[in-house]
């Protein structure tokens, strides 16, 4: 899959800037979280299913959901240029957020989109070493870990027993999204990848080797 030909537009860092300045605003004005959350006011006002991926609860929210932006966002948009990495960001929100909507009276912050992000480099980077649960290991772990712990998070909230407080759904939402966008890609992400590690040594040097190392016999 070709890169875009355009230089990086450095989008995760920018997004996470506009994620900083949301909070700011959020802490500003209790008003302004009202408006953007993501509630049963969202079908009525569909702008919510993007702002609320932009809002986050708390500061703590935030930071965890910047530091994964920025890490992993990076690496993505290296990976497979800015606009594919936007794409796969604010496809993947979106679609956390419509599904969420239908479980959670509200919810808010980044952490479908980013999901998603994860999900598509463990697909195409599976090998990439990451630092979690206190150990270095293969992404492609690290994220499979992290699905199993959202699959017990929104089992337990579906019986009506919430280990906490987290979107697990929305999570999961977003990883199906980050899934499907790097399976329709890896092919071509493969090519790219395979013509980039071949090493042509033109046919002078070759032969220049060649007349002055190889033995006549």
């Amino acid at each position: 899959m070709p890169r875009d030909k355009t230089k990086l537009q450095f989008y995760s860092l920018k997004l996470s800037l506009i994620l900083l300045a949301v909070f700011l605003a959020q802490l500003l004005s209790r008003q302004i979280t009202d408006a953007i959350v993501l509630d049963r006011n969202s079908f009525a006002q569909p702008w919510r299913f993007l702002t609320a991926v932009f809002a986050h609860a708390n500061l703590l929210h935030l930071v965890l959901n910047l530091f994964a932006l920025l890490l992993f966002g990076t690496i993505l948009e290296g990976t497979i240029g800015s606009k594919r990495f936007l794409i796969v960001f604010i496809s993947s929100g979106i679609f956390a957020n419509l599904v969420a909507v239908n479980f959670y009276p509200r919810s808010l912050g980044a952490s479908g989109a980013i999901f998603g992000v994860i999900a598509s480099l463990a697909v195409l980077r599976p090998n990439l070493v990451v630092w979690a649960f206190g150990v270095p290991m293969p992404l492609f772990l690290a994220a499979t870990l992290w699905i199993a712990g959202d699959l017990l998070g929104a089992y337990g909230y579906l019986i009506g027993n919430p280990i906490n407080n987290t979107g697990n759904i929305a999570h999961l939402s977003g990883t199906i999204v980050g899934f499907a966008y790097a399976f329709a890609v890896k092919k071509k992400f493969r090519r790219q990848a395979r013509r980039r590690a071949r090493f042509d040594i033109p046919e002078e040097i070759a032969r220049a080797w060649e007349e002055r190392y190889v033995v006549q016999r």
